[in-house]
């Protein structure tokens, strides 16, 4: 049975408030190397078992029971929590309110993958990788998402989107193709793919004014009649003194879903890089979650490393899933240590697989957008495959003011938590949004390559209580219109009794770009505008800049992976691949490298299965 919320924010309130070091006094905790006898003296035991976390001291007062199921008998007596601190009231612990509410709008509609109907068969032309073995049964979940289609400027001129720097389609799909699986046609968010990687933008001079703007329009790689423009906006990166403080909540999935290797074990790995970038002014705290939901670490400084290692250690998997108790608890936590000069965010550690209380996605997300109002703001990173809730991330990231990631290797999780730290965890700007309005006398049709679930009214984009994306510390966001110009055929016929198209006033302007954002915390939105034109485009696709072939690449990419229609069978896997070889550029990561690998793999797997098709196997 879940321990009743109340008693469990009593035992939080007693950590934060007991402030008796395990350790002797004199001595520092600092950093080391994680022992059972090391561990042990801070009050936490390490070593295999199942459950949530092993008894133990935590902040100087004995931890809750494991969580294992079934609980080891018999069950050591509960110890009486001294009464709430005054700050701390019932009426401030966030509840997920258990009345219906309106469902999740039709763009995100939940889409299940289960063996033999991944995709719907009219998604590709031709089959392109081999499923799941014969017997496997995924139950993985992801937002349902209909390609943009190709909308006509003189009848809507103006395209309205919330910026994305999200990156977990990127990599959830990699280790799709990388296992010769075809990814199911939902897991491929083209602007996450595209947004995967750094185009060295330039960069802002001041923080006041947080973006600069980047752009260019060439020829379309896949499509003689079409020009791709290439709309890039890069974020200032804080200097190191300039950046807050960090109070945060590890919110840790402990369910018997998370066993596997990879779950749990790299969670703990994942969250072990991020507390080597640690300084002596951030704190963490933790919260655990599987049947139920227990608090594993008092809100502890940076200074205190291996204390913060040692909890994570003793953390282990059996259970089912109180996923929304857990968030509930994770944010009260987070209340209750607020700090406005902070950055106070809950990182959420999960395959998302709820399966115990509130489990509705609809439901957390409104849970999560009134958190959000409280200035604390969520980050997801999912792990798993075969029960991967790639719907429950998405929906709670992009309402909880935060990123979501997927992690499927300890290398994502060093270029998330390690080389991209400050992009993850320090915003520069709040509810982003971009809006275009394309001149008709130079423009005739457009469509927005990507960002299906991100979608905006034309009046949302003035509109300060409409929510929207969040940008970090040295982000950059990425967008692609394909344009058909003026004098190329266009995709439908005129409407015979339309109204005249009307005149220009700036007849050589291609487009008009407006970008809207919140400096964090701040109520009133601010604008960026700049027009979009002839100073902007490119003969060809090989004279454009390196930037925008790479983008070009990626984007053909994704599109051939969900069976998009709009690319041409001139355009195919070499070609993606030769487009991409030619824009790599400087590549010290090896990110770009990898993604020409991708390319290939993806194409030797659809030849592998169209040769099977062919001979009758």
């Amino acid at each position: 049975m879940a321990r009743p919320i109340a008693q469990t924010l009593a035992l939080i309130s007693a950590f934060t408030l007991a402030g008796t070091p395990t350790a002797p006094a004199s001595r520092t905790i600092g950093d080391g190397q994680v022992s059972p006898e090391r561990c042990r003296e801070l009050g936490f035991e390490v070593g295999d078992g199942p459950g949530m976390y092993r008894r133990g001291v935590v902040g100087g007062r004995t931890a809750q029971p494991s969580m294992a199921m079934p609980p080891p008998p018999p069950p050591p007596p509960v110890m009486q929590a001294p009464p709430p601190a005054p700050q701390t009231r019932m009426a401030d612990i966030p509840s997920i309110p258990p009345l219906p509410v309106p469902p999740v709008q039709n763009r995100t509609e939940e889409v299940v993958v289960s063996g033999s109907r991944q995709m719907a068969p009219q998604a590709f032309a031709a089959p392109m990788f081999p499923g799941p073995p014969p017997g496997a049964v995924e139950t993985e979940r992801y937002p349902n998402a209909v390609s943009n289609p190709i909308k006509r400027v003189a009848e809507e001129p103006v395209s309205t989107f919330s910026i994305d720097v999200d990156t977990a389609a990127y990599a959830n799909v990699r280790r799709f193709v990388q296992d010769g699986q075809r990814p199911p046609r939902d897991a491929v968010r083209v602007e996450e793919l595209v947004n995967y990687f750094d185009y060295g933008y330039p960069r802002p001079a001041s923080r006041a004014e947080p973006f600069a703007t980047y752009v260019a329009v060439a020829p379309s790689p896949w499509s003689r009649d079409r020009q791709l423009m290439h709309i890039g906006l890069q974020g200032f990166e804080l200097p190191q003194a300039q950046r807050p403080p960090l109070n945060l909540v590890f919110l840790i999935d402990t369910s018997g879903s998370m066993s596997p290797q990879d779950r749990l074990p790299l969670a703990k790995k994942s969250l072990n890089l991020l507390i080597d970038q640690l300084r002596p002014q951030d704190r963490v705290a933790m919260v655990a979650y599987a049947g139920s939901a227990g608090a594993v670490l008092a809100p502890t400084g940076g200074r205190e490393k291996l204390k913060m290692r040692c909890a994570l250690e003793a953390l282990h998997a059996g259970g089912s899933t109180a996923g929304g108790q857990g968030l509930a608890l994770a944010y009260a936590l987070a209340r209750e240590r607020f700090d406005p000069t902070a950055v106070n965010r809950v990182i959420l550690m999960t395959d998302g697989d709820f399966n115990v209380g509130v489990a509705d996605p609809a439901k957390l997300k409104d849970f999560v957008a009134e958190q959000r109002k409280t200035g604390i703001y969520l980050s997801v990173y999912g792990f798993g495959r075969g029960n991967y809730q790639d719907l429950m991330m998405q929906t709670l990231a992009q309402n909880g003011n935060g990123t979501a990631a997927y992690v499927d290797s300890l290398m994502e999780a060093r270029k998330l938590l390690r080389t991209d730290f400050s992009r993850g965890l320090f915003p520069i700007a709040d509810d982003v949004k971009i809006q275009v309005e394309f001149n008709p006398a130079q423009v005739v049709e457009y469509r927005l390559i990507g960002y299906e679930t991100r979608l905006l009214n034309r009046e949302d984009f003035n509109n300060d209580r409409v929510d929207a994306g969040e940008v970090g510390s040295g982000a950059s966001v990425t967008a692609l219109y394909e344009i058909t110009p003026a004098g190329a055929a266009p995709s439908s016929d005129p409407l015979r009794y339309s109204a005249p198209r009307p005149s220009a006033s700036a007849t050589s302007e291609l487009a008009f770009l407006k970008v809207r954002y919140k400096l964090p915390g701040g109520a009133q939105s601010k604008l960026i505008a700049r027009p979009i034109g002839p100073r902007d485009r490119y003969p060809s696709v090989e004279a454009a800049p390196e930037a925008t072939r790479w983008a070009a690449a990626v984007a053909g990419y994704g599109q051939r992976l969900r069976g998009d229609p709009w690319l041409e069978d001139r355009f195919g896997w070499n070609e993606i691949a030769g487009l991409a070889q030619r824009a790599r550029g400087e590549d010290p990561m090896g990110e770009r490298a990898e993604f020409v690998q991708l390319v290939r793999a993806a194409s030797e797997a659809a030849s592998i299965n169209a040769a099977g098709v062919a001979g009758g196997h």
